[in-house]
């Protein structure tokens, strides 16, 4: 794959607490310049953002970030109003406290409830993989299965690790086949990037990629 394809299938990715507008804004007009598949950005900022790039750019937006306790009538509540702002694709956490408690079928549930108030739109359930066990990820991926996300999604970036290799394997191996994985948190190399894709990956969540080609553009490498 080359730079461009791979970043055809990344989020570009900006959820830091301090985001501005104007650093919001940056990551549009990159995500439109470089063709990247969506901008993921912090609920707030989302109307404005659709606003701005009028339909040029998929905005992505996360629920119950990043650690997921949020009731599931909340998620939802915050899930409707990303749609009717705008958004595109919505990625949400799962609580996993109740995963830990072996409480699969409210968590299952949950993400049956947050994709119908989707309403079409585009879910990636985060799954967090740094804090399951290896039969949890692949509890996890039996569940997002049966309630039909669009993505099972490694990790928000926030916790202890990223995505693995190990992972995505894992990933790619347990999920049903309409299930695509996205792999996110610490992508930091088109190397790695590529890797991720051949274990499996059909999206990646990062803001690294981009601002990789922009260097390499300024020093005339790319």
């Amino acid at each position: 794959m080359n730079k461009k394809d791979i970043l055809s299938i990344v989020d570009h990715t900006l959820l830091a607490q301090t985001a501005t507008w104007a650093e919001i804004k940056e990551i549009l007009d990159d995500a439109m310049k470089y063709k990247t598949a969506s901008a993921c950005i912090p609920a707030s900022y989302v109307k404005q953002a659709a606003d701005y790039v009028d339909g040029k750019l998929p905005i992505c937006t996360v629920i119950g970030f990043p650690n997921g306790y949020s009731t599931t009538a909340v998620k939802v509540a915050e899930t409707a109003d990303a749609v009717a702002n705008g958004a595109s694709e919505i990625d949400m956490v799962i609580n996993i406290g109740h995963v830990k408690d072996g409480r699969y079928d409210e968590v299952e549930d949950e993400i049956k409830q947050i994709k119908e108030a989707c309403q079409g739109r585009i879910l990636k359930t985060i799954i967090e993989t740094c804090l399951l066990t290896e039969e949890e990820k692949i509890k996890m991926c039996e569940i997002v299965t049966k309630a039909h996300a669009d993505y099972i999604k490694t990790s928000t970036g926030f916790s202890t690790a990223g995505a693995t290799f190990a992972d995505v394997a894992l990933m790619k191996k347990y999920v049903g086949p309409d299930i695509k994985i996205k792999a996110a948190g610490g992508i930091s190399s088109f190397d790695d990037a590529e890797e991720f894709v051949k274990l499996g990956a059909g999206r990646l969540g990062t803001s690294r990629l981009v601002k990789l080609l922009k260097g390499e553009e300024s020093i005339g490498k790319y």
